[in-house]
């Protein structure tokens, strides 16, 4: 079981002993935490460039950096009945710290719940709350733990000082978004300072991944510094075609990789592990393109099936965010500032010289978690609320003034697919989210959308005059919502779920509790994929957690061979 072509060269003469793929959120770290032994020799593959643009590092560039052949893979969903027929663009990062370079830098754990239940699914308490919770704060540097910081004695239960990845009050307030924060406290939210303890109920500016102003992402946080260790290397520009594998006593095993780099095929071997951190697209694709998936999918594309893993690839899930957008009065709002040329001159002489305004700000600023429903014992709604609408990403403003709360469903219950349409790694795969596609998760969408009426329609809000432009104050009905929100929802960026670990008896898991390929020595996947259930909230940090505890496990296998 060699890798497929017998014209590839022996990447640089050597052979490693870890072999990462992906300088991502993910990969980044891992490659950290294994060189850190200075005895382990990593080589850490990334297919995407250096993160030296400049808009990775503006906050406000995200909206350069997303559809943006440069910095983002430009995938596309295929045509999905919950959207109505529609595509969306499905950014992912595509440089060095990947998503964590183009995404809205938005510090959130989700909650408590999520990782008891992941414990339960793979019977195992390392992944419950209280242990993940030790792995969150290792790599966490929280402003309140500053010197000088306001941490409180449940700041300090909580958060860390002393790691790499930078939390930072956002540095910028809007009037009418605190008005919003007011209304929502008089529909039945509480009040928070903290959406990480476990319990993210309540309304708040949520906390950023930046430092002083300008985006912090994992290839500053983790790589930068990791590379000036002698045993840890980094090939940029390099795509993996397909793992490479043995057969070993009782399975297969993994032992290194083919891929592109500086325009000619190598191999390149690794004598412990090759570790996937390409992210909940990109490492399900690697695995088929490489022989593990579903035999039925492998077979018809001409792969030969190394490893028969039916769960490859399905269980993708996603938060769909359902836009509502409002026209109002007397506020301050982006659409406005950013319509004159004097207007954009100020926002950029403000962050030239102070590191604040428009320019510094997340692409969400006011954060609120509340329940769609009675039916629920926990929060499971998420709002994202923005000084600013537009119709759809990468198009202009609206020419009046607005705020647009988007609303999702954290929780939801359909499911979807990543697959690969052919061998060659170039050709984009299948992306299936089947948005709204249960019963569940319609009604939730129309909830959903009733509580941010009710929210817009309290006495807090009422001197801005809201009016509901989208998805319009006439539609009232379960019906009639649930299909406006396939009108007015798209995803934010948070894919899950597609190489998701199990018990070994589970016939759709694909790794186990810790995170091995089952039934494939050598190789493990350590990012978003992983999940069995999507955190209740953004994903980018638990996806840091999970490679911590990753790092941990491999690390520990070593020494105790």
């Amino acid at each position: 079981m060699a890798a497929r072509t017998n014209n590839a060269h022996q990447g640089a003469g050597d052979t490693f002993d870890y072999i990462v793929i992906g300088a991502g959120t993910a990969g980044c770290l891992m490659a950290n935490r294994l060189s850190a032994d200075p005895n382990n020799r990593v080589l850490l593959i990334e297919a995407g460039g250096r993160d030296n643009y400049h808009w990775i590092h503006v906050p406000v560039g995200y909206l350069y950096c997303i559809n943006n052949p440069r910095t983002d893979w430009l995938y596309k969903t295929e045509p999905d009945a919950g959207l109505n027929g529609r595509s969306l663009i499905y950014p992912r990062g595509k440089t060095l710290g990947g998503c964590s370079s183009i995404n809205g830098m938005i510090y959130m754990r989700g909650q408590a719940r999520d990782y008891d239940h992941w414990a339960q699914v793979v019977d195992d308490p390392a992944w419950s709350w209280q242990s993940c919770l030790a792995d969150f704060m290792r790599h966490e540097s929280h402003y309140r733990m500053d010197d000088g910081g306001d941490a409180d004695e449940a700041h300090r239960r909580f958060h860390g000082k002393e790691g790499e990845w930078r939390v930072e009050k956002q540095r910028l307030k809007w009037p009418v978004l605190d008005d919003f924060a007011r209304a929502a406290v008089e529909a039945g939210i509480p009040r928070t300072d903290d959406f990480n303890r476990g319990d993210n109920e309540g309304v708040a500016y949520f906390d950023v991944n930046q430092r002083a102003g300008w985006r912090w992402n994992t290839s500053k946080a983790f790589l930068r510094p990791a590379l000036k260790r002698a045993n840890l290397t980094l090939w940029h520009t390099s795509q993996v075609n397909a793992l490479c594998f043995e057969q070993g006593e009782s399975a297969p095993r993994c032992t290194g990789v083919e891929l592109k780099r500086q325009g000619r095929l190598e191999q390149v071997s690794a004598s412990r592990e090759v570790v996937l951190c390409a992210g909940a697209v990109g490492s399900p694709a690697l695995l088929q393109r490489s022989g593990i998936g579903a035999r039925a999918h492998l077979e018809e594309l001409g792969i030969e099936v190394v490893k028969e893993l039916p769960g490859v690839g399905e269980n993708l899930q996603d938060h769909l965010q359902i836009r509502s957008v409002y026209r109002v009065s007397n506020a301050k709002t982006l659409n406005a500032i950013a319509s004159t040329l004097l207007g954009k001159a100020g926002i950029g002489w403000e962050y030239l010289t102070k590191r604040t305004g428009p320019m510094s700000m997340a692409p969400s600023q006011l954060g609120a978690f509340t329940r769609s429903s009675s039916d629920y014992a926990h929060p499971n709604i998420q709002y994202h609320v923005q000084p600013l609408s537009l119709e759809a990403f990468g198009q202009p403003l609206h020419p009046y003034p607005a705020i647009t709360a988007s609303v999702c469903n954290l929780n939801p219950t359909s499911r979807g697919t990543v697959r690969i349409k052919s061998r060659d790694p170039a050709v984009p795969p299948s992306i299936r989210p089947n948005y709204l596609s249960t019963e569940e998760d319609r009604r939730v969408a129309a909830d959903s959308l009733r509580v941010t009426r009710r929210i817009a329609a309290q006495p807090a809000f009422a001197r801005y005059e809201p009016e509901e432009v989208k998805p319009g104050a006439q539609y009232q009905s379960d019906e009639e919502l649930a299909r406006l929100a396939g009108d007015i929802g798209t995803t934010i960026f948070h894919p899950v779920g597609t190489t998701r670990m199990g018990k070994a008896e589970d016939p759709m898991a694909v790794v186990d509790a810790r995170l091995r390929v089952l039934g494939v020595a050598g190789l493990r996947v350590a990012d978003a994929g992983i999940m069995p259930t999507i955190t209740s909230g953004n994903t980018n940090s638990p996806t840091l957690m999970i490679a911590e505890k990753a790092a941990k496990w491999i690390l520990d296998a070593a020494s105790s061979h």
